[in-house]
């Protein structure tokens, strides 16, 4: 278990934790709801995996209107590049106010100390002939494609009476815009509408979760490939959600240093995010401990971080009272 002193507002950690840039904590990246004041970015912190606080009061983190060209943002996604040390995220540029079917854009931003982030607006309406009927850009992500050695957004988007499909195009370099024409990415063999689409990595397969959209049967659904755009997915027939509820936003995290990953979900009509658990990606089923939050997240992801990031992170929003109680104790 990691002990840190509390001192001046920040936290202080053991020397042997400082010396090594080894991930100690978590970053919890997400928004709070459907009013356009609640459509914004907001962080929490965990040291455990499952207890989480949320810094700067749960207040936003960035300016909404700002940064996005309908004043809110939903469904942020961070992600720590393939370099270690750079920061990307990408979220659906929305306001629920205006509609399910308003929005033409997400927006960019990238960040090397996750304090300061460059920000762009990617209007695929806008971008692209042919887009006439397209009505919605919903809940980009990012993940690095090694086989191209570029950074693949992919995200999904409903044309006229079609169905949402998920849809990708790679990152500029300077990771400001996308280059080339919008392309399928993963259609599934009914041919339903899928959205919420997140990729885990493990020993190299694919793992995407969606949520199926468009029938009387809804939930989190699984799909694996070896190759990001070889358009060749194997499906699983089975919901990997754990609750008979109604859920969306499947995330996937790593615990720090041990090989189990985290499915969560939002489950959006009982106000709350469920944990689930498995070591193959496969096979879940609901964490056998608590799950805290002094929050209530929806739609987000979580990121690991190391000792500098989150030392960085409670300097400028400080540290949480609850956390700061729990950490009293100094090696």
């Amino acid at each position: 278990m990691l002990c840190f002193a509390i001192g001046k507002g920040v936290l202080h950690a053991a020397e042997s934790i400082v010396q090594q840039p080894k991930e100690v904590a978590y970053l919890f990246a997400y928004f709070i709801g459907n009013a356009v004041k609640d459509e914004s970015l907001h962080w929490g912190i965990s040291l455990d995996g499952y207890n989480y606080y949320a810094l700067n009061g749960n207040k936003p983190v960035m300016n909404s209107k700002e940064i996005s060209s309908t004043g809110g943002i939903r469904d942020p996604h961070i992600l720590r590049g393939h370099d270690g040390k750079t920061f990307y995220m990408v979220m659906t540029d929305m306001t629920a106010s205006k509609g399910w079917d308003s929005n033409r854009a997400m927006v960019l931003l990238k960040s090397t100390d996750l304090i300061n982030w460059t920000h762009s607006v990617v209007n695929i309406q806008k971008k692209y002939k042919g887009q006439e009927d397209l009505k919605r850009v919903w809940a980009p992500q990012t993940i690095y494609d090694p086989e191209a050695g570029k950074y693949l957004i992919y995200w999904s988007m409903k044309h006229g009476d079609g169905p949402d499909i998920i849809y990708y195009a790679y990152a500029n370099d300077s990771f400001t815009d996308i280059e080339g024409e919008p392309k399928p990415f993963f259609i599934p063999e009914n041919k339903m509408s899928c959205i919420d689409g997140d990729i885990m990595l493990k020993d190299g397969v694919y793992h995407l979760f969606y949520k199926t959209e468009g029938s009387k049967t809804k939930g989190i659904k699984e799909a694996t490939t070896t190759s990001l755009t070889s358009g060749k997915w194997t499906e699983q027939p089975d919901y990997k959600q754990q609750t008979p509820n109604q859920v969306e936003g499947a995330g996937t995290f790593k615990l720090i240093g041990q090989d189990k990953y985290i499915l969560m979900y939002d489950v959006y009509t009982s106000g709350r995010y469920d944990f689930t658990e498995s070591t193959d990606l496969n096979t879940f089923r609901n964490v056998t401990r608590p799950v805290t939050m002094d929050f209530h997240p929806r739609h987000g992801t979580i990121i690991a971080i190391t000792y500098d990031e989150l030392k960085r992170l409670t300097a400028k929003w400080g540290v949480p009272k609850a956390l700061e109680a729990e950490l009293h104790n100094p090696i």
